[in-house]
């Protein structure tokens, strides 16, 4: 089914209990992160979406009761010259989780199809085999035991533009605006045309597409986690084992540990 932007516009205030909405989302998020521990698997979580659109947020929300050791946040801006050097998928083998961890994108690999494509970084040639290069990597990594999920937060350029003057007018949210959000916006009609080819292209059976309505910040929160979390349970067995009997054995000898 093909995916079409427009369809995720509508704004909707989330109509539950928020705050007791994302608690139970954060613990079950927890306990998927354990089960990955504990049976050493691992997980590639990316988001893309436009400036402004509330990836941060999500990702905020969606590691706060995450043990550190085990997962790693990548921020993913223009590639350095080392990066330039070597083919663009270079840069994210060196990010790739390891067992037991869960590694988030805040943008990803999808940069080639999309602003390298739109900016004029990379050739047409290039950003062109980019979709086969993308899905093959994907596969590669779902063959290896690496479960993926894709995110798209969407929202439309007039809250785009009253996000952008949000920050503008507070002190302490004007570091995350700059001169290429403004670039990029300008270029909206030629970045929805890169996003839907880029939907066309790599929405694979494997590795399918999620695309959030983020007009409402909070309704956008609870759609995001829970389907990161369906999609992450479905990767992890959430049995956890019996205790270690000689654990439990030294337990008892420690402080007369008699069990649940």
């Amino acid at each position: 089914m093909t995916i079409n932007l427009g369809d995720y516009e509508d704004g909707k205030k989330y109509d539950g209990d928020y705050n007791a909405d994302l608690k139970n989302l954060q613990e079950r998020l927890a306990r998927i992160q354990v089960a990955h521990i504990v049976h050493r698997r691992r997980s590639m979580v990316l988001l893309e979406g436009w400036d402004a659109s509330g990836k941060g947020g999500i990702i905020r929300r969606m590691v706060a009761e995450w043990d550190p050791r085990y997962f790693e946040v990548w921020p993913i801006s223009a590639p350095t010259h080392e990066e330039k050097d070597h083919h663009f998928l270079w840069r994210f083998w060196q990010k790739l989780p390891a067992c037991q961890d869960i590694s988030v994108f805040d943008r990803s690999w999808y940069g080639r199809v999309l602003v390298e494509r739109v900016e004029g970084f990379c050739s047409q040639a290039e950003w062109k085999r980019g979709y086969d290069e993308i899905n093959e990597f994907e596969a590669q990594q779902i063959d290896s035991g690496t479960h993926v999920v894709k995110l798209f937060v969407h929202v439309t350029q007039e809250e785009q533009d009253e996000r952008l003057a949000a920050r503008l007018s507070t002190p302490w949210k004007r570091w995350k605006t700059g001169p290429d959000d403004y670039r990029n916006r300008a270029r909206r009609d030629d970045y929805l045309a890169a996003v839907h080819d880029m939907f066309r292209q790599t929405d694979t059976r494997w590795a399918p597409w999620q695309v959030i309505d983020g007009n409402n910040k909070k309704a956008a929160r609870i759609a995001a986690l829970s389907h990161i979390a369906d999609r992450l349970e479905a990767a992890v067995p959430m049995e956890m084992p019996e205790a270690d009997p000689e654990v439990v054995r030294l337990a008892k000898e420690a402080f007369g540990y008699k069990g649940e």
